[in-house]
């Protein structure tokens, strides 16, 4: 496989694994940052005098900046190098990991954290059209399912590793460890991600390069015109706005609600609140991949099939975690929720990119995230925090079932609503 990036370079025909397991690295630092903040969370509301509100806005503050910059990094990630742009990325977000450390108020903490989701916006964009321009559909779902593994084990790292550190030295320091480990990590791999030109297409034989494309830009114009006219995509976004609100409770909230409501210590309740749904998770998102690669052999809305079976599955499970007053019972609601995630998310990104030409997938993936993270993201440590605060966080918890059905409805309205002429040449 001849693949001129960086250099005309030969690459083994393993090397599309090779780089995933790679980029797999970065993704888990760009988690285990984000989540630092959570894992931490009830030793700034003691130190600071935060209220749960405030809490939520720390989190909608990462999810604000992540979501509105989103577009223009998927942009330019369209325009430059994604290794460039992964590389880049990873160096800012982590020295901003790092100097979150400085803060003393809360309102330091909210510009840093919306800061470091600046710096990550264009992680993703970039990663996932670079793992597509080395897997084409046979293969997409799988890749990405694997590479999607890193969000999981990040969030256990961040969550776990981050409230030990900080129980044992203070909360500084598991943004000064996460932070430097990030920079030093992108210093190691520099050298490892290779850039492509152009595509692999799997309808010519296996390891034949598909130039064409290569050096196509698709004007926003244009692009803003293509999800006009296919409700698909559409339908797609705004599944992920409901699935995102509903990871971020997962992710921002539930460490504060099992220490309040279990009486657990800090760091067991991080490592509760992440082990078990996101190890979880690392079933589910191969699971998920593998299942989706089969549909679509088969059906044009396969990954979506699969998407739809994850949330609808997943929703009871998210009622039962915040009903539950048994230890054991929340373990098993946890693990459950974790594994049918796992299936929706190996496929966030491999169903869009099944519509959008390979030359707009960074920008895409950047509407996605804006769509996700300012509709979802942002929106969901707030509101949870506003309810737990009136209602009680049993309730607040419960209530994002609601919001899986709503992604299910709309994965559906996908399924039905796609049509041959929809599907993208890669």
């Amino acid at each position: 496989m001849i693949l001129p990036g960086d250099a005309t370079t030969t690459l083994s025909p393993q090397y599309k694994w090779h780089l995933v397991a790679i980029l797999w690295w970065i993704s888990f630092f760009n988690y285990a940052d984000r989540q630092a903040l959570s894992a931490v969370s009830k030793l700034l509301e003691t130190e600071m005098g935060l209220s749960k509100v405030e809490l939520g806005l720390l989190g909608s503050s990462f999810a604000w900046a992540y979501g509105l910059f989103s577009p223009l990094a998927g942009y330019v990630v369209d325009r430059v190098r994604r290794k460039t742009a992964i590389l880049s990325g990873l160096y800012i977000w982590s020295l901003i990991c790092m100097a979150t450390a400085l803060c003393w108020n809360f309102k330091q903490l909210f510009v840093f954290r919306a800061a470091e989701g600046l710096g990550e916006t264009v992680y993703y964009p970039a990663s996932t059209s670079l793992i597509s321009a080395y897997h084409g559909w046979r293969t997409r779902s799988r890749a990405l399912g694997i590479h999607q593994t890193s969000v999981y084990v990040g969030t256990i790292g961040g969550g776990f590793f981050g409230a030990y550190i900080g129980d044992q030295y203070g909360w500084r320091w598991a943004f000064i460890v996460f932070g430097g480990l990030g920079i030093l990590l992108g210093l190691v791999v520099s050298r490892l991600v290779i850039e492509p030109t152009g595509n692999i297409d799997d309808r010519e034989k296996a390891g034949v390069e598909n130039q064409s494309g290569a050096d196509v830009r698709m004007p926003m114009v244009e692009f803003l015109k293509t999800l006009a006219r296919t409700p698909t995509v559409l339908c797609l976004m705004a599944a992920f706005l409901c699935a995102n609100y509903v990871a971020m409770v997962l992710l921002f909230w539930m460490p504060n609600f099992l220490s309040g409501k279990f009486d657990f210590s800090l760091p067991a309740a991080g490592l509760t609140a992440t082990i078990f749904p996101q190890l979880a998770s690392m079933v589910g998102a191969p699971l998920g991949g593998w299942l989706a690669d089969l549909l679509r052999k088969r059906i044009l809305a396969g990954r979506m099939l699969v998407q739809a079976f994850g949330v609808l599955a997943g929703a009871p499970f998210v009622l039962l975690c915040g009903q539950t007053y048994s230890v054991a019972w929340l373990i098993v609601a946890l693990s459950a929720w974790g594994l049918f995630k796992g299936l929706y998310d190996a496929n966030i990104f491999a169903s869009v990119f099944d519509i959008i030409r390979p030359e707009a997938r960074g920008t895409a993936a950047g509407f996605m995230n804006m769509v996700g993270w300012l509709g979802g993201g942002a929106t969901a440590p707030v509101v949870i925090g506003f309810l737990a605060e009136r209602y009680g966080f049993n309730l607040a918890i419960s209530s994002a079932a609601l919001v899986y059905l709503a992604a299910a409805i709309f994965l559906v309205a996908a399924g039905l609503s796609l049509r041959s002429r929809d599907i993208a040449s890669r």
